[in-house]
């Protein structure tokens, strides 16, 4: 008599498998306050980065400078941290002291 065979992995505990199905998180890119880039400069790395539209710049432009941070969007790690270089580079370029942060987003 043949053994049965199966190509069924063993069932696991509902918490690793819970686990294993969560989504990937999130990341939050910041724009930090400093007293020397200018909101020109702001506008145009919102616009050229993070596609956004001018009236969209300009008031993120005035919530960074008003609060000293404004997010900028919410991305998986590879697309934040490649947002995040793009700006600390325009921003090297420019010698601007802007900073961009990279935060686990809640929620």
């Amino acid at each position: 008599m043949a053994a049965h065979h199966t190509t069924e992995a063993p069932l696991q505990h509902k918490a690793e498998l819970a686990q294993q199905l969560l989504p990937p998180k999130k990341y939050a890119v910041y724009l930090l306050n400093d007293d020397f880039t200018t909101m020109d400069f702001v506008m145009h790395v919102l616009q050229y980065v993070f596609f956004m539209t001018e009236a969209q710049a300009f008031a993120l432009m005035l919530v960074v400078h008003e609060q000293g941070k404004g997010l900028c969007g919410v991305y998986s790690w590879d697309i934040a941290t490649t947002k995040q270089t793009q700006v600390m580079d325009l921003a090297l370029q420019n010698e601007y002291p802007l900073q961009c942060t990279v935060e686990e987003a809640t929620v």
